[in-house]
């Protein structure tokens, strides 16, 4: 069987793979790798060149095949693919895990690092550290039983995880709501209505069906009329995958975070780490539990007296106490009444094309390059474009998919992942190429696709990740691009690039009725503009309760106690929260990011990064927001360094200095003190 997991094919053969091809495939690879890793690690006198990036090569074969599963996996999952999918989980965990406990390969990196030093190029020399670290962080010295209770630890936490994700995507495909009087649908946008008369069509009845997923979920909180709906959405979107909602214990994740948080604490105390967060701390900017912890409550001291007299605003306005299914509602009404501007009212001057080509041409005026769609690259879906990067000479820097739309059996949310690394080696190149996933609403029927502005935000922040992704100039697959980048740290080009969705010579770049193509009115714009800091207290406190719960959870978990998922996120919330949350929230059941992705011991990288982009941007603010000097200091600094410069070296290079949190509080509008900005 010609499998299309296996070829050497520039892109992926979305269109030939089929769940059938994924087992075969990766078994096929592993099996191959074994052997050559055999011969690599027998080397009498190994180096650089004849074992190092052989290595290199290899893992970047892996990531090839694996990258086009995973993917496939989270934007258009079946029965079939996830069966396969879960197949591979433990195949690959123990593959990874053997290569990393291995012995002879550690004492190699070692002794070349010793051996070679004067010989080594900088680069070389961050390709090896981070090596050894990770093969002390795999277990390489534990005695031979506790490297293989950690391998078994591993390989049980990548299916748990992946259980995670699947509950949350399976409890969401599960609700719908029937609405059979239009009156129910009102204050919602035309095209969410016109795609729920779709979906009721599909099914075969009248009316119309709304989904729970994300733009159907932030549009019915923010715009619908009916409370009553607005509470059914809240109820089935907080409890999705637990034990409480309108699906309660069908897809229940309670055991499976209880089951994950013992793992990964099990794995940090097999290496003589007091917690998950110590381990996590090892490959990040913070130094310790404590640095982090310091600048969450520091964060959470400016901002929560801001939050606080913005909640009591929002009461005062609504005329009543809210529940937390009324807080957007009320929210969008109070931004409108002060700014008279709103995210529907908005939708029609961002029509997907002319966004694309605003933002764009963002990139290309600061960082000097052309990106060009290229028609013709199959995909997995028909909504699928494919765009390539080139220099200004025209020779193709990289590529990227663009997903842009919500459907079913896709994942929620919004991200970039790596389709395919950059490389150089002596075995052969390879060209960066990523994927870029959102979920908005679709064209309708005679529209294009319109954003609200925080959609357009998305895609900036997304577009972020695909440039740090793409402009890579290190040829070692594992610090190109976002690879060997502190996760800490990893957020700090796409919150950067956030900064320009809200420049006013931006705004009229990227926007354009789509019936008269007139830009965004000035005056809106400026109203709009107006909104950033509009409840920034709010949207911080939020943010930071959600890092505090992760980063408590994975510091004080204990085996005697459990993971008091729930306790924790209660006393967190009496420290932090400001709006209210029933008793019956179950939103740690859903939190994809520390349960099923990266983000373990880790959200609080939103607020770190946060810091980082804000000072960067005000970099940019103090010599011209488009000045090409600024921002060729910052891609040769940051975005073109990957993971082969210590994070905040490189940061002090571009900015001449530590990070600064005062430009993020300015940018919020609020004072140190945590008082409102005037």
């Amino acid at each position: 069987m010609d499998n299309p997991l296996l070829g050497q094919d520039p892109l992926p053969r979305f269109v030939q793979i089929r769940p059938e091809h994924v087992e075969p495939a990766v078994r096929e690879l592993l099996e191959r790798n074994r052997a050559r890793i055999g011969e690599l690690a027998s080397l009498a006198r190994p180096t650089f060149a004849t074992l190092i990036e052989p290595l290199e090569e290899l893992q970047h074969g892996i990531t090839r095949t694996w990258s086009p599963v995973s993917h496939l996996n989270a934007v258009l999952n079946s029965d079939a693919l996830r069966a396969g999918y879960h197949a591979c989980l433990p195949l690959l965990s123990a593959y990874q895990t053997d290569l990393a406990q291995s012995e002879p390969l550690f004492r190699a990196y070692r002794t070349i690092a010793e051996r070679d030093a004067a010989a080594l190029a900088p680069v070389q020399r961050r390709v090896i550290e981070h090596a050894v670290r990770d093969f002390r962080l795999a277990g390489v010295a534990l005695p031979a039983a506790q490297k293989e209770r950690f391998k078994t630890v591993m390989q049980e936490l990548t299916q748990l995880q992946a259980k995670f994700e699947e509950n949350v995507l399976d409890a969401a495909n599960a609700w719908s709501w029937h609405a059979t009087d239009r009156e129910e649908l009102r204050g919602l946008n035309e095209m969410l209505i016109e795609l729920a008369a779709r979906r009721a069509h599909e099914r075969g009845v009248g009316g119309w069906i709304l989904t729970l997923d994300q733009p159907t979920y932030v549009a019915v909180l923010t715009d619908a009329e009916s409370e009553a709906l607005r509470r059914a959405f809240y109820e089935a979107w907080a409890t999705r995958a637990s034990d409480r909602g309108p699906r309660a214990g069908r897809w229940d994740n309670s055991s499976v975070m209880e089951e994950i948080l013992r793992r990964r604490h099990e794995a940090a105390r097999l290496l003589d780490f007091p917690s998950y967060a110590e381990y996590a701390l090892a490959t990040r900017m913070a130094g310790s539990v404590e640095e982090v912890l310091a600048f969450l409550h520091e964060l959470s001291r400016a901002a929560r007296p801001a939050a606080l007299a913005e909640f009591a605003e929002l009461e005062d306005f609504a005329a009543r106490p809210l529940a937390a299914w009324d807080v957007g509602f009320h929210s969008e009404r109070l931004q409108r009444a002060r700014f008279a501007v709103s995210q529907e009212e908005l939708r029609p001057y961002f029509p997907v094309p002319r966004v694309l080509g605003g933002l764009f041409a963002v990139a290309e005026r600061l960082f000097g390059v052309r990106i060009r769609e290229r028609s013709g690259v199959p995909a997995w879906h028909e909504d699928v474009r494919f765009f390539d990067i080139e220099s200004t000479r025209g020779e193709r820097i990289g590529s990227f998919y663009l997903d842009a739309y919500a459907r079913p059996n896709k994942r929620s949310g919004a991200w970039m992942d790596e389709c395919v690394g950059r490389k150089r080696l002596a075995s052969g190149a390879a060209l960066p190429v990523a994927y870029l996933v959102c979920n908005f609403l679709p064209p309708g029927a005679a529209k294009p696709a319109l954003l609200t502005h925080d959609d357009v935000v998305t895609l900036f922040h997304e577009f972020g990740h695909g440039l740090h992704h793409l402009l890579t100039r290190v040829d070692y697959p594992s610090l190109a691009g976002i690879n060997g980048v502190a996760w800490d740290a990893v957020e700090l080009p796409s919150q950067f690039l956030e900064n320009y969705a809200w420049h006013p010579e931006v705004l009229q770049q990227i926007s354009g009725h789509f019936e008269s193509g007139a830009a965004l009115p000035r005056e809106m714009q400026s109203r709009l503009i107006a909104t950033r800091s509009f409840q920034a207290g709010l949207a911080m406190m939020r943010q930071l309760e959600f890092a505090l719960f992760d980063f408590r959870m994975h510091t004080e978990y204990s085996p005697e106690r459990g993971a008091r998922v729930l306790e924790i996120l209660a006393e967190v919330r009496r420290e932090v929260a400001v709006v209210p949350v029933p008793e019956w929230n179950r939103f740690p059941h859903s939190f994809g990011h520390i349960f099923a992705g990266g983000y373990a011991a880790g959200y609080y990288s939103y607020k770190w990064a946060e810091v980082l982009a804000a000072d960067a941007f005000a970099a940019f603010e103090e010599s011209g927001v488009f000045d090409r000097g600024t921002a060729q200091r910052f891609l040769e600094a940051i975005l073109s360094q990957g993971g082969s410069r210590d994070a905040l070296e490189a940061f002090i290079e571009f900015r001449g200095r530590r990070p600064d949190v005062r430009p993020l509080l300015r940018q919020h509008g609020i004072l140190a003190t945590g008082e409102l900005a005037a």
